[in-house]
């Protein structure tokens, strides 16, 4: 399954890797990436890919709920599918 996993907050140093280890101990891979910063407001946007056999979208956003809480960031996931869907024009 793909999954469309948002990160949003204040910046501040480790965000990357502790959002990327969290997803890496559910074996979930990252398949795409993009990340700014704007006036110290950190965003990230990543394409991920998993075995929904192994994971489900609300374990995995359960998984994430003390990283968004460490770092201070706003995390959601959802499916790339519905995603699409909702930004189509």
């Amino acid at each position: 399954m793909y999954a469309i996993m948002t990160v949003t907050g204040a910046d501040s140093t480790g965000i990357i890797a502790a959002v990327t280890t969290a997803i890496a101990e559910k074996n979930v891979n990252v398949v795409d990436v993009s990340q700014t910063l704007m006036s110290g407001f950190f965003t990230m946007i990543l394409r991920v890919e998993f075995d929904e056999k192994e994971t489900t979208i609300a374990d995995l956003q359960t998984h994430m709920a003390p990283v968004a809480e460490a770092t201070g960031q706003a995390i959601r996931l959802q499916s790339e599918a519905i995603f699409t869907a909702m930004h189509e024009v």
